[in-house]
């Protein structure tokens, strides 16, 4: 009879520690999933939240930029000060000699700058240093009319990648400026494509002016590290969100 109820009462405290050892897995499962879920909202509204403020939208109507961007296309463009202006950016400005619209092209030049065309090869010449423009629309010359012109402090000079359409600096170069914009006018440099989906991504910066003293860009803005904190987010919070319907169906299997 003893040995019979010992038997009985080791029976029912393992089955009492099985219980408790499977409901603590599903504790820290169901912790682990709700932390996933907040790291998840950190990441997805702090990115949407510092790309409202760092980025402004802007629709191309033209196709003065083709084929770096297209007519119609919803643009990301950082905000940045004249300063942050460098050989090569693709900027958003708004000069009261070019009209009322903001406009969007090239940086090719900036204050001090000789920028000509064209050398033998039909290519841009910086500084005395032909450019390979590998983003230009078509393999004809940098441009068709003949120019030279030395770009004053403070200002830039701005073209369009589809030089044979683009009205840009080129046709402004009787003006008071001599075709040159000053550097503040600038609202933004365009990091990346919003819309269409098909077009979505970041815009590939150009390492062409690299052969001229004190080069172009120098990288990426925070648009690439702001959509993968997005992705990351939605992935945790599908993840987390996910894990106690699973954990659910598997424990009824």
């Amino acid at each position: 009879m003893s040995s019979s109820s010992g038997a009985m009462t080791g029976t029912t405290g393992s089955s009492t520690v099985g219980r408790g050892t499977a409901g603590g897995g599903g504790g820290i499962g169901h912790r682990v999933s709700g932390i996933a879920i907040a790291v998840g909202c950190v990441l997805f509204l702090g990115a949407a939240v510092w790309g409202a403020l760092v980025y402004r939208p802007y629709t191309v109507p033209t196709t003065s930029m083709v084929p770096t961007v297209q007519p119609g296309d919803r643009l990301l463009a950082q905000k940045v000060s004249g300063s942050e202006v460098h050989r090569g950016d693709v900027v958003v400005f708004k000069d009261k000699l070019w009209g009322t619209k903001p406009l969007v092209k090239r940086v090719v030049g900036v204050g001090g700058d000789v920028v000509a065309c064209c050398d033998a090869q039909g290519r841009l010449t910086v500084n005395g240093k032909p450019i390979d423009e590998t983003y230009l629309k078509g393999g004809g010359p940098a441009s068709v009319e003949p120019f030279s012109t030395r770009v004053p402090a403070g200002q830039i000079f701005l073209l369009g990648d589809n030089r044979a359409v683009s009205e840009d600096s080129r046709i402004h170069l009787d003006d008071a400026q001599g075709g040159s914009v000053p550097a503040s006018d600038v609202r933004a440099r365009v990091d990346g494509v919003a819309w269409p989906s098909s077009r979505m991504g970041l815009l590939s910066r150009t390492s062409a002016f690299g052969v001229v003293p004190g080069g172009g860009s120098p990288g990426q803005g925070p648009l690439g590290l702001l959509m993968i904190a997005v992705v990351v987010g939605v992935v945790l919070i599908l993840g987390g969100a996910a894990y106690d319907p699973l954990a659910k169906l598997f424990r009824r299997r």
